[in-house]
């Protein structure tokens, strides 16, 4: 016999009170509202922040502020979406998402790792350059998550550092620390 609070799958139905947020649904509303207005926060300071922004455009027209407003621009509308969904009453299910065991405990190596890998990055880019410590990274990054074909990461890393220090520096004008590489390139 089915709970009359079933739906026809025999999952039990979710009421207001079931997320934990009391009879009015506030309180599984609040940490997602939190996150919507970060990220309309942080769309809103990157926009402010690159306002000061003053250099030459390149041959393209495009200067080093067409990027971050382009980001800080598209952060602030799905900041104000994403606000407006949860105040509708929208919210996600990350039980529900494909590859995710929310029971699963942290992968704190894999953070530690992470971590240590952009503050060495952080610390090596103007002695080594962008095109090495960027490749360095790419590299440290792509194996620390997983990368089954190191060979094949690193070749990437090399491609992705030097095409992005030539778009930056040929493309949008933008100076990039040379390191090692400053007579090559």
């Amino acid at each position: 016999m089915r709970d009359s609070a079933a739906d026809p799958s025999g999952a039990p139905a979710r009421t207001a009170g079931a997320s934990g947020g009391g009879s009015s649904g506030w309180g599984w509303r609040r940490p997602e509202l939190v996150l919507a207005l970060t990220v309309l926060g942080l769309g809103v300071f990157v926009i402010v922040g690159t306002a000061d922004v003053t250099a030459a455009g390149s041959a393209l027209g495009l200067g080093p502020r067409f990027f971050p407003v382009l980001v800080g621009s598209a952060m602030s509308l799905i900041g104000v979406f994403y606000v407006l969904d949860v105040l509708r009453g929208g919210h996600g299910d990350p039980e529900e998402a494909e590859d995710v065991d929310a029971s699963a405990p942290a992968d704190w190596k894999a953070v530690a790792l992470v971590s240590v890998i952009f503050l060495a990055f952080a610390g090596l880019v103007d002695l080594l350059g962008w095109i090495i410590a960027g490749a360095l990274l790419f590299f440290g990054l792509s194996v620390t998550l997983g990368a089954a074909h190191r060979l094949r990461a690193g070749a990437v890393a090399i491609i992705l550092s030097t095409a992005s220090y030539l778009a930056f520096v040929k493309g949008l004008g933008v100076t990039l620390p040379a390191g090692l590489l400053s007579g090559v390139i």
